[in-house]
């Protein structure tokens, strides 16, 4: 399969899943994207390695497996967990922070929490054996 055709299957295992499930993997990209415009904080640099990681892991997994696997959940769940854990003691006041920092740091707090949700999920229902792709 060609690297056009094989694009083209991945853009429409995308389509295929409900409307409210694109906006949200749209608002989840643009808020873990984000992090380029603070990469003078902590904050910026821990998600951009966590951002970076999963984009190099879900790649391979979805060219591999033809489109939008619950397998991608799985580096999700390695690397949103530790950023989590890390935006809950910043915010605590174990690192000082600037309230730009702050703010974006409650966001991406709130969007990678409802998507861990989400993650944890779609992580057991691959491990159970759904192998489905939309």
């Amino acid at each position: 399969m060609s690297f056009r055709q094989r694009n083209s299957e991945i853009l429409a295992s995308f389509r295929r899943l409900p409307v409210w499930v694109q906006c949200w993997v749209g608002l989840l990209a643009v808020a873990n994207s984000l992090w380029l415009f603070l990469l003078d904080t902590p904050t910026g640099v821990l998600t951009g390695v966590a951002a970076i990681f999963v984009l190099l892991t879900n790649l391979p997994i979805m060219y591999v497996t033809g489109g939008m696997s619950k397998l991608m959940s799985i580096p999700h769940l390695l690397a949103w967990i530790p950023l989590e854990v890390y935006l809950i003691g910043s915010l605590l006041g174990n690192a000082p922070m600037q309230p730009a920092e702050a703010f974006y740091a409650s966001g991406l707090l709130i969007i990678n929490g409802i998507s861990l949700g989400f993650d944890f999920r779609d992580a057991w229902l691959w491990l159970m054996g759904d192998r489905a792709i939309p």
